[in-house]
């Protein structure tokens, strides 16, 4: 059976920081209003890089995480994308343009 590698975190206050911002835009509270964000700003949710350049998670998320490693920048990215993979399908179809791949 497949069990993922732990990576130990280098930077854990920067990663901490950028873990919050991330956990905290896709909670059931707030992420109808991400997706309405990005939707208005004409963003993929998919173009991760795109998201925080942008400021879509934060006004210093972006600078927060250019300052990790690559580890640590990798385990946000995969944590990122896991994350709107879990989003409710009612919400997925709303904001199909967000999430399409064209």
């Amino acid at each position: 059976m497949y069990e993922q590698a732990v990576i130990p975190v280098e930077n854990a206050q920067q990663f901490g920081a950028v873990k919050q911002a991330v956990d905290a835009a896709f909670s059931s509270s707030k992420v109808d209003d991400f997706l309405r964000a990005l939707k208005s700003a004409k963003l993929r949710i998919r173009d991760f890089e795109d998201v925080l350049k942008a400021g879509k998670l934060g006004s210093t998320t972006g600078s927060d995480y250019a300052r990790l490693g690559n580890g640590d920048q990798g385990m946000i990215r995969e944590l990122y994308l896991s994350l709107l993979e879990k989003v409710d399908p009612e919400l997925r179809r709303k904001y199909l343009k967000v999430y399409a791949y064209y």
